[in-house]
C-alpha cells in the first residue's frame, strides 16, 4: 500500500511539473516568437522629402497635415515633432499581453534646411512588438501618405516664404539654368541675379535649383536690354 502511495505521490509530482512546464511554454512561446521575427523596440528605415519651402512653412504644413489626419503630436525643439504611441492593427493576443507585449508605433520628424528656400522632411516610425517584416506598412508614406498631403496642401495653400505676390511676374527655370541665365534670358542682363536673388531669398546663382518658380520683379523686366557687341 504505501509503495502504491509512493508511486502514485511521483506519477502527481510528475504531472505537476510536466503541466507548469507546458504552461510556461505556452505563456512564453509568443514573447519569444515575437522577438525571434524582429519585435521589441526598433526603428525602422527613414523616409525624407525635399519641398521648395523654408523650415517654418515645411514644419507648419506638416503639422496641418498631422492635424488634418487626426494624428496627435508633441512640438519639440529644433524643429522636431513626435507623434503619440498609437496601437498597431494587429493586436498582441491574450498571451502576448500577459509577458507585456504590445504592438504600437510613432513618428519622430525632423525638418532640415536644404537651402536658403528649401527643405528636407525627414520622418522615422518607431516601433514595439512589431516584426521587421510589418514595419513597411506603418511608415508614414504607406500609412498617411504623409509627403503626397504635404504636397496637395502646398499646392492649394501655397506658403508665402516671404516671396512677393505683386509687381513682378514668377519665371520656372529651364534645364540646368541657374539665376545668371535666368536674368540673362528674361531681362537682358545677367547682372541683375543679384537682385533676383535678394529678392528670393537666396545667395548664390545656383540656390535656386530647387525652387519651381523664381519671382522676378517687374522694373528688371522693364529694363532695356543690353546690345550685344558688335565687331566694327
Amino acid at each position: 500500500m504505501s509503495v502504491a502511495r509512493t508511486v502514485f505521490g511521483q506519477f502527481r509530482k510528475i504531472a505537476v511539473v510536466s503541466s507548469i512546464v507546458l504552461f510556461a511554454g505556452c505563456y512564453f512561446a509568443p514573447y519569444f516568437a515575437n522577438r525571434a521575427a524582429g519585435g521589441g523596440t526598433d526603428t525602422a528605415e527613414g523616409e525624407q522629402h525635399d519641398v521648395p519651402y523654408n523650415v517654418n512653412d515645411s514644419f507648419l504644413l506638416t503639422q496641418d497635415v498631422l492635424r488634418g489626419e487626426g494624428v496627435l503630436f508633441e512640438v519639440k525643439p529644433d524643429d522636431k515633432l513626435v507623434t503619440l504611441w498609437k496601437d498597431a492593427d494587429t493586436g498582441a493576443g491574450i498571451l502576448s499581453s500577459i509577458v507585456g507585449v504590445h504592438p504600437q508605433y510613432r513618428y519622430e520628424i525632423d525638418v532640415v534646411p536644404n537651402g536658403d528656400r528649401s527643405s528636407r522632411i525627414i520622418v522615422n516610425v518607431r516601433t514595439e512588438d512589431i516584426s521587421d517584416q510589418d514595419l513597411d506598412k506603418y511608415k508614414a508614406g504607406t500609412r498617411l501618405n504623409l509627403f503626397g498631403k504635404i504636397d496637395q496642401l502646398a499646392a492649394k495653400f501655397p506658403p508665402s516664404g516671404g516671396t512677393p505676390k505683386e509687381g513682378g511676374v514668377n519665371y520656372a527655370l529651364l534645364p540646368n539654368e541657374d539665376l545668371k541665365a535666368l536674368a540673362r534670358r528674361v531681362t537682358g542682363n545677367e547682372d541683375n541675379w543679384r537682385q533676383i536673388a535678394e529678392d528670393n531669398g537666396l545667395k548664390s546663382p545656383t540656390d535656386a535649383v530647387n525652387l519651381p518658380s523664381v519671382w522676378i520683379r517687374n522694373a528688371l523686366l522693364s529694363e532695356p536690354k543690353k546690345e550685344a557687341p558688335t565687331d566694327n
